[in-house]
């Protein structure tokens, strides 16, 4: 009897995030980037290490379409050491990673123009076939989805953006009918994707999202060809099938992002393989932590004491930390940053949001809002965010055109 084949899965590499960091004066790099790239060191000396027969990224290496030459050079270093240990590795060619214009070449192409050893590049719908040590591997390769290359009818040019998203979404069911049928049936199969599954939980990828997405059905991924299926596009751990086969996976970025994802563990996975089988284990990464405090010190006497009360509590080395301090107008001179950023040494990065308590209701002079205009209503909200009366004129103006609409409409 074969052994099981050993894959290593993982996605949403995105180097290049720089927020909530700083440049480190001895690699010239932002140390948010050295995370990301640390992120992919663990990858690889596991892979390493526990002799994986195959890794699969399932794509977005970089944080833009057009990423630096350092950037580049460093994630081709790490790609190299998989090389060197000649363990199959298949790139995946995500959102992320697709160029403006079809003619430009993707930011990892550039491996498959060197016929770099043991390395493919993934940027085009395709069943692979890969030899392994511990026997063949199959992977049916399904990129990011571009709209012109799936719709090139001309039937397609006017439809509506409603009717062009599905008229997408199936075409990709269609490729993913096409790439099943292609298997071997005796041969463990493996479906790599990079897009949405219409019950997937979403999370801060959307703010950084690039080009348009769209989704495919968890039925269509389900089918019983697949062993495996090993997606990337959206930063959340998660499995789509828990209670059948194949497991449909997205093993989530290896490194936070932003405040979003906060509370997400960070990760890959590890697979052992056969035919009609798949077990798999999430493998956490020591990603840099979020840490948001929130304090009211509204009613605080003595609000600084306060603050310094609850942020002790707290453990902040080495963490991305946001302190939300809900206070009132006249708490505010004692609270300047220079007196709370104090409070926050040992973090690697601090920063400060104030919600300062300003009502409309303190604005209304007593009276029952319902027997106010839309003009006074929205004079008070604007004098209530801080705007000064004499600067209000503008508002108002463009203000009074839609108030004024029903009544012409009428």
């Amino acid at each position: 009897m074969s052994e099981p084949i050993r894959i290593l899965h993982f996605a949403d590499l995105h180097i290049g995030m720089e927020n909530y960091g700083r440049v480190d004066p001895e690699t010239g790099l932002n140390l948010r980037v050295v995370d990301f790239l640390r992120r992919m060191d663990e990858v690889v000396d596991y892979a390493i290490a526990h002799e994986a027969d195959a890794v699969l990224f399932a794509g977005d290496a970089f944080r833009t379409r057009t990423p630096t030459p350092t950037h580049q050079r460093e994630f081709a270093q790490r790609v190299r050491r998989l090389s060197e240990a000649a363990i199959p590795t298949v790139l995946l060619v995500g959102n992320h990673d697709i160029p403006l214009m079809e003619q430009r070449a993707s930011s990892v192409e550039i491996f498959s123009t060197l016929a770099v050893p043991h390395v493919v590049v993934a940027d085009r719908p395709a069943l692979l076939r890969l030899e392994t040590r511990h026997g063949l591997l199959q992977v049916a390769t399904l990129p990011f989805p571009v709209y012109q290359r799936l719709l090139t009818r001309e039937a397609y040019r006017h439809l509506n953006r409603e009717a062009l998203d599905q008229a997408v979404s199936g075409a990709l069911v269609d490729l993913l009918q096409q790439l099943a049928a292609q298997c071997e049936p005796e041969v463990p199969a493996v479906l790599l994707g990079h897009f949405s599954v219409e019950t997937a939980h979403w999370g801060s990828e959307r703010n950084i999202m690039v080009g348009r997405d769209v989704t495919v059905p968890l039925s269509a991924v389900t089918d019983p060809t697949w062993d495996y299926v090993a997606l990337g596009h959206i930063h959340q751990h998660q499995n789509l099938n828990p209670a059948g086969s194949p497991p449909v996976i997205y093993p989530g970025s290896l490194e936070r992002v932003d405040f979003g994802e906060e509370k997400q563990p960070k990760g890959f996975c590890w697979v052992s393989l056969e035919r009609g089988r798949a077990d798999w284990r999430y493998i956490e990464s020591p990603a840099r932590s979020f840490r948001t405090i929130r304090v009211d010190v509204r009613t605080e006497p003595e609000p600084l004491a306060a603050l310094r009360r609850e942020v002790g509590r707290h453990s902040l080395e080495g963490s991305v930390v946001r302190l939300v301090v809900t206070m009132t107008p006249d708490q505010e001179p004692q609270l300047r940053d220079a007196v709370m950023m104090p409070l926050l040494e040992g973090a690697f990065f601090a920063q400060i949001n104030r919600e300062i308590e300003r009502t409309a209701r303190d604005r209304l002079e007593g009276l029952d809002p319902d027997t106010l205009t839309p003009e006074h209503l929205l004079t008070s909200y604007l004098l209530a965010k801080g705007r000064v009366e004499a600067d209000l004129a503008p508002y108002l103006e463009e203000a009074r055109t839609i108030f004024e609409e029903p009544e012409a409409a009428a």
